[in-house]
């Protein structure tokens, strides 16, 4: 399987700006620029944020096959990604995770979510510390 996205700058890297989209078609020409990247409050996207996505969507589902290979089914997933940008490198993507499943004990939970966060093909694809802070609700 390949994937797919694009992006077009135009103009400086400080006052330019550019536009990005997938393949699928979910973002299409979507805003970005150095304001949007540095800069709060304004619209538009940037590629921290879209790796932040990327590892969010692909822990959790990773998290919900590993809990399925070990026999427990999530009622309720979720999961907060941050990334930290510091001195041009991305430094660590942060996993802050809830989740409802019934019947698991808080080690399996914890295993589970080691298991998902060493594996998931964004997590292996990243060159930075990552952590998890995970928390099993009723």
């Amino acid at each position: 399987m390949k994937r797919f996205a694009t992006a077009n700058w135009q103009g400086t890297g400080k006052e330019g700006g550019g536009k990005t989209s997938t393949q699928s078609g979910v973002l299409t020409d979507i805003n970005y620029s150095y304001k949007t990247r540095f800069e709060d409050g304004n619209p538009g996207t940037n590629p921290e944020e879209l790796v932040a996505a990327a590892h969010a969507g692909c822990f959790t589902m990773k998290l919900s096959f590993v809990l399925n290979e070990a026999g427990f089914t999530a009622t309720n997933i979720n999961t907060k990604c941050t990334i930290t940008l510091e001195n041009g490198a991305i430094t660590e993507s942060h996993l802050e995770v809830n989740a409802t499943i019934p019947g698991i004990s808080n080690e399996q939970f914890e295993t589970a979510v080691k298991d998902a966060e060493a594996n998931c093909p964004i997590s292996k694809l990243l060159n930075t510390k990552i952590s998890t802070d995970a928390q099993l609700t009723a």
